[in-house]
């Protein structure tokens, strides 16, 4: 299974590696919201690294096939999970994949996971914690659904109602997001604080309660993602010091180690190799 993207489930597979990808006709109507539908027609199974990357990812299986989360806390099964923005060190294994995914923006996802991104707690959660009978309800209307479109637009649809009245960013932690976003991760904390009108430590506080990291830890998320799509994509870790903005490629053989558990080079190969 050949993966172009890194995350909890990938939006990239076709019909070539056997998986059956849908996405909904005329997008989503909430903003920093993506989603597609996953069924792994060659029933080839899934093993895969799970890596932080600047989105929180919701799957919501649909096909009576749990998926094992494995960490190091043990091995949980899930029928439905999140993964937060850095999700430690863990691996997803499963058979038969049939499911929808949603990547959330951390200002979507604010909104609509329901508790604040430190009660995560840097982990991969069952989605049934956080959304208790409505994560049944809504896999019971995903399972019965005919389509894929019609799946999706339920998910959608599930989502807009969840968004109505719910809590709001800060307009400055977005701000600060945002810029970090468009920087790559390459931007001082304090020329965030700056750019706000905060001060640093006012910053520091509210940006991490409401994105669940600390800004010199998203700055650093980033840069790693960036760093990571394009060591997947087969560049030299010395290029992509180079390109990301590193110091120096110990630099990124640290950051790689610190979000991803493993080099650089172990990164590559894992997210590209089939299982």
């Amino acid at each position: 299974m050949r993966r172009h993207e890194v995350g909890a489930i990938s939006t990239d597979r076709d019909a070539e590696n056997g998986w059956e990808v849908a996405h909904p006709l005329g997008g989503t109507s909430l903003g920093g919201v993506r989603m597609a539908g996953f069924r792994d027609r060659a029933a080839a199974g899934l093993y895969m690294r799970v890596l932080p990357q600047p989105t929180v990812v919701v799957v919501i299986e649909r096909g009576g096939n749990p998926v094992t989360v494995e960490s190091a806390t043990g091995h949980q099964p899930m029928r439905s999970l999140v993964a937060p923005l850095s999700p430690g060190p863990a691996r997803i294994r499963g058979e038969r994949i049939e499911c929808v995914e949603v990547c959330l923006s951390p200002r979507a996802a604010y909104a609509l996971v329901g508790v604040s991104p430190r009660e995560l707690d840097g982990s991969v959660t069952a989605l049934e914690d956080l959304w208790g009978r409505h994560e049944r309800r809504l896999r019971e209307q995903l399972t019965d659904a005919k389509t894929w479109q019609e799946r999706l637009a339920l998910t959608d649809e599930f989502l807009r109602k969840r968004a109505a009245g719910a809590p709001s960013m800060s307009p400055e932690v977005a701000a600060a997001w945002d810029t970090i976003v468009a920087r790559r991760g390459r931007i001082r904390v304090g020329d965030l604080a700056a750019s706000s009108g905060w001060s640093r430590k006012r910053l520091w506080s509210r940006f991490s309660a409401q994105i669940g990291l600390t800004p010199k830890r998203a700055a650093m998320l980033v840069r790693f993602d960036h760093a990571a799509r394009a060591l997947c994509a087969g560049e030299s870790a010395s290029d992509v010091a180079l390109a990301c903005g590193y110091a120096d490629q110990p630099h990124l053989h640290r950051d790689v180690l610190a979000l991803a558990g493993c080099t650089p080079g172990a990164l590559a190969s894992s997210t590209t190799s089939a299982h």
